[in-house]
This record gives structure tokens, sequence and C-alpha cells, in this order.
């Protein structure tokens, strides 16, 4: 018997478990902070919530919330697609909590082209900007991290590990791989896809008449997915050069929060040492099978900056970091994401 849930809408339920693993994951991941690298020690600066850092972090989330909207943005426009600002500022929201209460973060794609589809964005088009966006971030990140592992201070430890290396470049190898296929051989794809629904047909999950249905707007939209790549291309070369700039942007900003951090509680850490640790961080958690890479994150940050944080400042860094980056984001993609599935119920 085919699913009830025929609406492509994500389903109450599994987000509702993925978001509670997801909460779980980070209190584990943040404990282990405290327990092994902070050394059970814990105290509050109230310097965190001076004026100052108060006025930092708002800049801060402006610059981080706006620039994620307007690289995906920018990127529609390249591709001759004009969706309103307010449904990106809402996509921006939806895409924090969706990616991050699902493994892989493979949900927020789905749910970006899910809410893509219903601003008039087909669906073929919405995967092609969805992962160009993603690989701009990827070609940025993957591009320095291999140096900065290696050069880093502070990171030579972690590059010494006998596992380390090998499993990352495991890991980045199978990545580009993916993304490869999608560029390169979009058409690919089809065939497995395309047997599944064969396969859904023969154990009658779905009729005939809808195998050939699903399987007519399979083809079309990964025939609109191929070409999206050259169109992007060729498209006006502003606003190619804004998807460039505000990906940029939107990393810089990602990775200054905990710059703005240390700032407020007084350390003088030199910027861009704090940047390299943080490229670091997210390549690592770009391959975290855990929802949002909860848990693994706040092992890892708290293991690169355990060196020039105190160990009573540790715990609070990570906290902040999180919060600032992910929980806050979060909270409120959790109110849009539930109110665009409202609407996308209501009859």
């Amino acid at each position: 018997m085919a699913s009830n849930n025929t609406s492509g809408t994500p389903n109450y339920r599994r987000l509702l478990w993925f978001t509670l693993l997801f909460v779980g994951l980070s209190l584990a991941g943040v404990y282990t902070v405290y327990h092994q690298l902070a050394g059970q020690a814990l105290q509050w600066d109230r310097r965190l919530l001076s004026p100052a850092a108060l006025l930092g972090y708002a800049l801060l989330l402006l610059v981080y919330f706006c620039a994620d909207g307007l690289r995906l943005w920018f990127t529609l426009r390249a591709l001759g697609e004009r969706v309103p600002m307010s449904a990106m500022a809402r996509l921006v929201f939806l895409n924090i909590f969706v990616s991050n209460v699902t493994p892989l973060a493979t949900g927020g794609g789905f749910a970006q082209v899910w809410f893509l589809r219903r601003h008039g964005v087909a669906i073929g088009t919405a995967m092609t900007a969805t992962t160009i966006r993603t690989v701009l971030a990827v070609l940025f990140i993957f591009g320095a991290t291999p140096v900065l592992l290696l050069t880093l201070p502070g990171a030579e430890a972690a590059a010494q590990q006998s596992s380390l290396i090998p499993t990352l470049i495991v890991c980045v190898v199978l990545y580009l791989s993916f993304f490869a296929v999608l560029l390169l051989r979009p058409s690919w794809l089809a065939r497995p896809l395309l047997l599944v629904l064969k396969l859904l047909q023969a154990v009658q999950l779905i009729s005939a008449h809808r195998q050939r249905r699903w399987r007519y707007r399979l083809v079309r939209e990964l025939r609109r997915f191929a070409q999206g790549f050259g169109q992007y291309f060729s498209g006006r070369w502003r606003d190619i050069l804004a998807s460039w700039l505000f990906t940029a942007l939107f990393l810089l900003s990602l990775f200054s929060f905990p710059a703005v951090l240390l700032w407020a509680l007084g350390y003088d850490l030199e910027y861009w040492l704090v940047i390299g640790r943080m490229v670091i961080t997210t390549f690592i958690m770009y391959f975290s099978p855990t929802p949002g890479a909860s848990g693994i994150a706040e092992g890892v940050f708290g293991h690169l900056f355990s060196d020039v944080l105190t160990v009573s400042h540790l715990v609070l860094v990570t906290v902040g970091w999180r919060v600032l980056t992910i929980y806050l984001g979060l909270l409120i993609g959790l109110f849009v994401t539930h109110r665009e599935l409202t609407d996308g119920v209501r009859p």
C-alpha cells in the first residue's frame, strides 16, 4: 500500500524524532567538551552579554542570514528565475531547521526544492540552483582545508593522527565524485531512479499509470537539471559574480562568530587564525553522519580551540558558537517550517 504522504512535504513525526536526536547529540557533544577538554570547569562570564558584544552578534547575524539568502537568490537569477525576497528570507530559516535535524544535511536540499517548487520554480531548476550553491561553498572550504590542516598552528596534532588524513581523503573523493556525477553526468542518475519506479510498480505499490507519469516527470526534471548548469554560466555575469561573492561573505561571517565571542571575553587571538580553525571544523562537519553534525561539531570545535581558551571558557564559547550559528536560526526555522507545512496542507 502506498504512503499517504503524497504531497512531497516533510514528515512531521520524522522531523520530531530527528530534532530530538539533534538535541541529544548536541548535549552529548557539549558534555564531552566539558568532561574531557574543559576539565569539568565552567564559569559564566557576563562579558559575553555586554552591550558591545550583543551589538557585534546582531550585526554579524544580519550579515550571516542575508548573505545565506542572497547567495541562492543570485544563483536563481543567473538561472533566469525571480523569487521574491520575502520568500528567500523564509527559505533561509526553513533550510537551517531541516538541514540540521536530518542526517548529512540531505533534508535541507529536498526541503529547499519543495519550497521553491511552491513558488513557481521547476524542480529541475531548483535542484540545479541548490546544487550550485552547495558546490560553491564546497569549493571554498575544500580548497582551503588541506593547506590549513598541514600548516595552521594548533592543527598539527590533528593532522598527525594516523587515521584522520586517510579518512578525510576517502570522504573528499566520495563527496567530489558525487558532485562530479551531478555536474558532468546527471543522466546517470536516471537509471537507478527509473529502476526504482519499475520495482515499485512490480510490487504494486504504484499503478502503471502513475509509473508512466512519474517516469515522464523524472526524465523532464533531470533534463532541466542537466541543462541548468550551462544556463547558469550563460546567465548575467553580475548575477554569477554576486553568487560567488555572497557565498564567500556567508562563509566568512559563519567563521567569524568565534572571533567575536573571543574578543568579548578579552582574548587577543589573531583573526585569521580563528578563521583557519573554523574552516577545518566546518570541513569535518561536512562528513558528519549525525543531524546538523550535532555532537561531532562541538567535539571538534572544543579540540581545536582547547589550546587557546581557558578551561572555564571553553564550554561557554563552544555553546555560544552553536547558539549563534545554529540554534537561533533553528528555533526561528521551526516556526517558519511549521507555517509552511501548515499552508501546504491547508485546503
